[in-house]
């Protein structure tokens, strides 16, 4: 792959313009505990003086205006010169000083104020005697239910709390709203009998006590408080041997299905409180990733081990929380998944008080979560361990989007060219990775592309409103029919976030108005111009959505095979004399996208360990370039990515034989405990030795580690130890000539004659008949990458 570094200066010349201001979020400085942070002005709310000789209250368990439940454990410091035992507290005027006892730091009172009314609340405290120390904070307070910011909830929505374990959910007789909610027979299925309706899918929390077995199952642990024969211990992160008990509750917040899990004692009474065995360490797990597209609660397992790391977490002494509003696999609408992180750590906070530190784990859409999340909230976690992760989703759908269009042209319109028929050339236009040896899931024959093999499917998946599901409990909803009202489309999905044309369709933001596909080709002479031009002609674009059919074979069973989605493309009527038409996107709904969050723009400083094996031979959709943009997007942001540690671990030919993340759990923890002892600096000056960047071989020793090992990818260095054994790849987009980071929903545009006199085709100087060619392509011009994209607000 040729170097960014040119095309990124020349993009960044026009990016360093851009002020701090334009940024979407600031992180905020890093901390022991986030939730802890008194100097926050939004957790503290307005205050009588706000100096140190001041009584000031503090929201521990969310921000102010965020408070869910009726509940919050809240803070209030007293002045050196008053004792707490003369402060009154009071809720909505109601006294509720009894709620709150003193801290282990001193002159603190903290207590769970609870019975909050939906709405504002006011919370006072004040010094008896008159002494005018008094402080007042506005709390506003939202149902368990939620929404708190995300906008109206999505219905229909399917309830899953049966196949959790939990029972039906609680009927609340909103007819024809939401899941009808049937008696299930002891096999599971569905009776005729219907006992009410459920619009949010709510059950009453549950708290079970299981244990490990020295055989590695899950038990409950006996009733009568007696030592079960198979009880497992575990050696916690600080050496200590404990019996292997889980206090597990489970539920509903914000209507999707919450867990948390801590180590208890074998015997829970006053003297050893349940979660007197807890290591006072939070682990939020953001699940393995999946690509939903809503109307579903999901599903949230019956087993402890069926969350992401819950096992290896709980056996450290860390106490894990976890949500299926938090699975992508479940919906891919980070706000929603945000607003329902706040709310589950919320309640953590409130029943066990805030932790030291939280940390996030997860795979996939799981290290994306805690990009995104890390980004537009600060404090819900301190520290990010993401897994096989991309930076973000949506812009991820920029270059996927464009997979099925260049694979249908190298198939179909230009299947006589003997180039498209080595499989290894794909790469040469869609810039991931493609081998003519490994097997094709869908022909069965050597010969695939990360396109084909990693992702066939999604834009089908996530562009038609015809094709999708909410899962298996689909045929649960009635009255029959309800789920053909659903328009099954990722943009539909955030039509709170993206907005709604007047047909009732959602924006959507994929464009691909003036990209010159192959141009990097065109350039390097692997692709010849009459080559290009018939790429370019062709390869057109997606259909609006409401013009979209449904899906055939292999995606619907019966009819037309059609891999590629074409029957929903934009193709050229007469094989490029009359050009594809391209499609434009909505730029409401990019700038809606950039407003939302949903865009990772590297705007975090907290301790991050970016870590996937490396699986390019594979054709993983898990590209190992992903690692490099989240890093680019941090220094392009932050002026620095000194917060970041990318590590890599060997998985050929067969697989790797390790995983790295125990370590990485250590030394997040040194990371940490240099934040509380320094927190005064960012989180890249508190970098212990361990957390630099790293490689691993297949079994898990180490190749080489420091500042330089993956020089060469993201500069013109000479490539590291690490960059030179893992190149990576590209992708469409970049081929074309877009940025390394791929922040670019839809380029400016230049006029052809102005491209051509600029040297943008290289060597390539195109006579009069073939710019006339290109002017026909591209009547409104050619992308401009020197230029700003249009859609970022």
């Amino acid at each position: 792959m040729n170097s960014p570094s040119g095309r990124r200066r020349r993009y960044l010349a026009v990016v360093a313009s851009l002020t701090i201001a334009t940024m979407l979020i600031a992180a905020g400085p890093a901390v022991a505990s986030a939730q802890d942070r008194p100097s926050d002005d939004r957790r503290s709310g307005e205050q009588n003086g706000r100096g140190e000789h001041d009584l000031q209250i503090t929201v521990l368990s969310s921000l102010p205006d965020q408070v869910s439940g009726g509940d919050a454990r809240v803070r209030v410091q007293v002045p050196e010169s008053v004792s707490p035992r003369h402060v009154k507290i009071r809720l909505n005027g109601a006294e509720v000083t009894r709620d709150f006892s003193p801290d282990d730091q001193r002159q603190t009172l903290v207590g769970l104020v609870d019975g909050m009314r939906i709405g504002r609340n006011v919370l006072t405290a004040e010094t008896e005697g008159g002494r005018g120390l008094d402080a007042r904070l506005t709390l506003t307070n939202h149902d368990i239910t939620g929404p708190i910011f995300s906008g109206p909830h999505q219905q229909p929505f399917v309830c899953k709390t049966e196949e959790s374990g939990l029972g039906q959910p609680l009927a609340d007789n909103q007819e024809h709203v939401g899941l009808p909610v049937f008696a299930l027979d002891a096999n599971g299925q569905k009776t005729d009998r219907i006992t009410g309706w459920s619009r949010d899918c709510s059950v009453k929390p549950r708290v079970d006590y299981v244990y490990r077995t020295t055989d590695g199952a899950w038990k409950p642990l006996p009733a009568d408080g007696g030592r079960p024969g198979d009880l497992a211990t575990t050696t916690t992160l600080d050496g200590t041997v404990r019996d292997f008990v889980v206090r597990w509750e489970r539920g509903t917040i914000n209507r999707f299905i919450y867990s948390i899990a801590m180590l208890s004692p074998l015997r829970v009474d006053e003297g050893h409180p349940a979660d007197s065995a807890w290591n006072k360490r939070l682990i939020y797990s953001f699940s393995s990733g999946g690509v939903g597209i809503g109307y579903n609660q999901g599903d949230l397992g019956t087993k402890l081990d069926d969350m992401y790391y819950a096992e290896e977490g709980l056996a450290a002494g860390y106490a894990v929380t976890y949500s299926t509003g938090n699975d992508t696999g479940n919906h891919y609408n980070l706000q929603l998944g945000g607003e329902t992180a706040l709310m589950v750590k919320e309640r953590f906070v409130e029943q066990h008080g805030a932790p030291l530190y939280t940390v996030g784990i997860g795979a996939s859409g799981g290290g994306i979560q805690q990009y995104v999340y890390g980004q537009n909230h600060p404090g819900l976690i301190d520290a990010a361990i993401p897994v096989y992760a991309y930076p973000d989703m949506v812009t991820q759908g920029i270059h996927v989007a464009d997979c099925e269009l260049l694979e249908h042209y190298m198939d179909v319109t230009a299947a006589d060219n003997p180039k498209w028929q080595d499989w290894n050339n794909r790469k040469l236009i869609e810039g991931m990775n493609s081998s003519g040896t490994v097997r094709n899931p869908y022909t069965g024959k050597p010969g695939s592309s990360e396109c084909v093999n990693g992702w066939r499917g999604l834009s089908p998946l996530t562009l038609n409103p015809h094709y999708g599901s909410a899962g298996s409990n689909q045929g649960l909803m009635e009255p029959k029919g309800v789920m053909d009202t659903v328009k099954w489309t990722h943009f539909d999905d955030l039509r709170n976030i993206y907005g709604v044309r007047a047909n009732g369709f959602a924006r959507q933001t994929f464009d691909n108005v003036g990209v010159q596909y192959g141009l990097g080709a065109l350039r390097d002479g692997t692709l010849t111009p009459e080559e290009f031009l018939q790429l370019n002609a062709t390869v057109g674009g997606w259909k609006k959505p409401e013009d979209m059919v449904q899906e055939g074979a292999p995606f619907v069973p019966g009819g037309t095979y059609d891999p590629w989605s074409s029957r929903n493309m934009t193709l050229s009527p007469d094989g490029g004399t009359t050009p594809a038409p391209r499609t434009e996107g909505d730029v409401g709904a990019m700038e809606a996208a950039h407003r939302a969050g949903l865009v990772f723009r590297g705007q975090i400083d907290i301790p991050i360990i970016d870590w996937r094996h490396y699986l390019e031979d594979q054709l993983n959709m898990h590209n190992s370039r992903q690692s490099f943009v989240s890093r680019e997007r941090i220094v392009d942001a932050r002026g620095n990515a000194d917060n970041q540690a990318i590590w890599f671990t060997d998985a050929r030919p067969d697989g790797a034989k390790s995983s790295p993340l125990t370590e990485a759990f250590k030394v997040m923890d040194q990371w940490m405990e240099n934040i509380r002892k320094n927190p005064k600096r960012t989180a890249g000056q508190n970098k212990p030795a361990g957390a630099g960047d790293r490689c691993f071989d297949t079994d898990g020793r180490l190749i080489a580690s420091g500042r330089h090992v993956w020089d060469g990818i993201l500069d013109d260095r000479q490539e590291g130890a690490c960059a030179k054994l893992f190149p990576i790849h590209s992708t469409s987009r970049i081929v074309a000539g877009g940025p390394f980071d791929e922040t670019m929903y839809k380029c400016r545009l230049q006029p052809v004659e102005k491209a051509v006199a600029r040297g943008d085709y290289g060597s390539w100087r195109p006579g009069s008949a073939q710019r006339d060619t290109l002017k026909k392509i591209f009547p409104t011009g050619v992308c401009d990458y020197t230029k700003p994209p249009v859609g970022r607000p």
